[in-house]
């Protein structure tokens, strides 16, 4: 705070001790004025960190897209007993196949799991095997769904549409296919369990039957 020449010339008439005085009693009020103009040197580490904006997680850090959690894939081999229609005839019936599990495919209604079987059944007058045979190739979906109060053994639905061709005729006679099962997985563990299914099937010119299935299942 700059005093004017004037003032200075009042000041220096002044009696010494009335100098001292006024000094005092403006230097506190100059100092507080000095403190109340001039801004803080910094401002608290709470308020810079309440209005910076949060980071977004980083690439890595973030769980990666499209990551099937839980899928598998199995191989099963399955021996069964068609009883056809009508009469409930005995005939041998052998299924291996392959199949996946998607993990998109989760909540969808029909299924969960994509196969490729071959199944070869007995069509001649024998049980294990005849002159006539029927091959089938087939393309499927299943749905795999837990039962309540158990985890050791699960349900699934199966459906199959494929291609049947019966040989040992003078000519190969090949026909639509059709085949939808209701099934129960006994597991052993997480790689091994067991398949009892019972299908319904329908071959074009053939009456409906049935087949009772049980077979080995290795998953990965």
């Amino acid at each position: 705070m700059a005093l004017s020449i004037a003032a200075f010339r009042n000041v220096a008439k002044t009696p010494p001790l009335l100098v001292v005085a006024i000094i005092l009693v403006l230097a506190p009020v100059c100092n507080a004025q000095d403190q109340s103009q001039s801004p803080p040197a910094s401002a608290p580490a709470a308020t810079a960190q309440a209005q910076s904006p949060p980071q977004a997680p980083t690439p890595s850090a973030a769980a990666p897209q499209g990551m099937d959690m839980g899928t598998s894939t199995d191989l099963f081999i399955m021996l069964g007993s068609d009883f056809d229609r009508p009469g409930l005839l005995p005939k041998a019936n052998y299924n291996i196949g392959i199949g996946h599990t998607f993990g998109f495919l989760k909540k969808d209604p029909i299924g969960d799991e994509l196969t490729v079987s071959y199944t070869y059944e007995d069509a001649g007058s024998g049980f294990w095997h005849s002159q006539f045979d029927s091959d089938t190739e087939a393309l499927g979906v299943m749905k795999n769904f837990g039962l309540p109060k158990t985890k050791v053994v699960s349900g699934f639905t199966w459906i199959q549409l494929g291609l049947t061709s019966f040989t040992g005729n003078a000519h190969i006679l090949n026909r639509f296919y059709d085949g939808e099962a209701l099934g129960a997985v006994i597991h052993f563990n997480e790689y091994n369990s067991i398949w009892i299914q019972e299908m319904f099937n329908k071959i074009n010119t053939v009456p409906w039957y049935t087949t009772t299935s049980i077979g080995y299942t290795r998953s990965w």
